[in-house]
């Protein structure tokens, strides 16, 4: 993909392909599984409600597909098997978002049977795993609070930052980059290391104006047209210590399905956008294994 297409209109959409969730025997539901939500033993595969969830009033889920954060509701969603109305705001719109909740913030749960409309991530996986019209309740297991796993995450922060965000723009195939201004507006809001987003973004004074668009745009395309080598082969290093602190290919921590999964798989599938990584074996099906449960596609077909 050209690397104009940061500051062109956006490519046409060529090919669905990369949009289906992979299909996976061992971990599809099960139809003889009734009401029970999860498998017996915490080490053992994930049992998927079997019943689909389809409220007379779907709910809708106002999301970006390239935000973990909502991510996280789009995969909670999916594995308590409910049927929504999924609504891909462009990354520009501020409007829409300030309509249902005050301000451009995604995502965004809204709920027209109980004329519900709320945000914030967790609030919203909390209240529709706690309601019987959407299934089995509890469902996930509370956060351990894993500080290895936050260090992780911490640790891969910039090297992420410089792969994965020119590549959310120049694929050209995300549904909230689709026109030139979505696009200009992550370019103009999100910062790129070893720049802080007060020094990207400025703070509106003379002593700090911020960077120009032109400034923005250019480091954006000069991160794309670098070479990824030596930043993938230090992010394949860091998946490998993840594998390790992986309790097994089917969840994150011991004890079954919990909010660490929820949380932690959201972030990783992001890493798929990017051309070449090498996943450890167990980690890598465990991408495989709940993208096809949550029916949350990878990128794998449109990375660069």
């Amino acid at each position: 993909m050209k690397i104009s297409i940061l500051i062109s209109l956006a490519a046409t959409v060529s090919s669905v392909a990369g949009f289906a969730a992979p299909v996976s025997q061992r971990y599809a539901s099960s139809s003889s599984a009734l009401g029970m939500s999860t498998a017996t033993e915490p080490s053992a595969p994930f049992v998927k409600p079997s019943t689909r969830i389809i409220r007379e009033q779907l709910p809708i889920l106002y999301v970006y597909d390239h935000c973990p954060f909502c991510v996280r509701v789009r995969f909670a969603m999916g594995v308590k098997n409910i049927k929504h109305t999924l609504h891909f705001l462009a990354n520009d719109d501020v409007a829409t978002p300030t309509k249902l909740v005050g301000k451009k913030i995604a995502p965004i749960f809204e709920w027209p049977e109980e004329k519900l409309i709320m945000s914030e991530s967790l609030d919203i996986i909390a209240k529709v795993d706690a309601d019987e019209r959407f299934g089995p309740t509890n469902l996930f297991l509370p956060a351990t609070g894993r500080k290895d796993i936050k260090a992780w995450q911490k640790s891969v922060q910039e090297v992420l930052r410089t792969l994965q965000r020119p590549r959310y723009v120049a694929t050209g195939l995300m549904p909230e980059f689709q026109q030139l201004e979505s696009r200009h507006a992550f370019v103009k809001n999100h910062q790129l290391p070893p720049y802080e987003k007060a020094e990207w973004k400025g703070d509106g004074t003379p002593e700090n104006p911020g960077f120009s668009m032109e400034t923005k745009l250019k480091l954006y395309a000069e991160a794309m047209a670098s070479d990824p080598a030596p930043l993938i082969e230090d992010l394949n290093a860091r998946l490998v210590e993840l594998d390790d602190m992986l309790y097994s290919e089917h969840y994150c921590s011991e004890g079954g399905l919990s909010l660490d999964d929820v949380d932690l798989w959201s972030r990783l599938r992001s890493i798929t956008i990017i051309k070449g990584v090498t996943w450890p074996t167990k980690l890598r099906n465990y991408m495989d294994n709940w993208s096809a449960l949550a029916d949350v596609s990878l990128y794998d077909e449109m990375a660069l």
